[in-house]
């Protein structure tokens, strides 16, 4: 692995995290990084909620259960999307951009000496009915998932699940 891009290959899930609160600057920090990402048209459909109130993130881990660690995380940024920002209203494209935004947000956790993991929301409309629920959100703002982060309490090697076969040169 090329030594340059250990930003990215020792970005990895953390579900372990230290009781420690991160400084309201770093989340400005990792905020503006979120928003540091190409977007078709330039319609920047992400929007962010951040969460650090214990009691909300108990309720969001009984509608997101693979994410039963968030209760003892710190806080979670959920990414939202404005279905009615994104480039031609398409829900494909606004997914495509609050990824790109999550990817961001993962690596500039990274970068600043936290950890994170990303938990799913959508599709499935169950988490997505019970986010929408807990947080009141307008129709229009569709949940698609939280990065649950914090102070580290584990370490893991770097690493890339790369495999050749799944590459393809000029066909297939």
């Amino acid at each position: 692995m090329n030594k340059k891009l250990d930003f990215i290959f020792s970005r990895r899930s953390i579900r372990k995290f230290q009781n420690k609160k991160v400084e309201a600057e770093l989340v400005q920090d990792i905020l503006q990084a979120a928003a540091a990402v190409p977007s078709a048209m330039c319609r920047d459909p992400w929007r962010f909620l951040v969460i650090e109130n214990s009691e909300t993130l108990q309720k969001l881990s009984t509608i997101m259960p693979n994410g039963s660690f968030m209760t003892e995380a710190p806080m979670m940024i959920m990414m939202l999307g404005d279905i009615k920002e994104a480039h031609i209203e398409s829900e494909s494209y606004m997914l495509q951009d609050c990824s790109a935004s999550i990817e961001n947000i993962l690596l500039a956790i990274n970068a600043l000496g936290l950890g994170g993991c990303w938990c799913g929301i959508h599709p499935r409309s169950e988490r997505v009915a019970g986010v929408r629920e807990l947080f009141n959100l307008p129709e229009n703002i569709i949940p698609i998932g939280g990065i649950v982060l914090g102070y580290p309490a584990e370490s893991k090697e770097p690493r890339t699940r790369f495999d050749a076969s799944k590459v393809h040169y000029e066909k297939w």
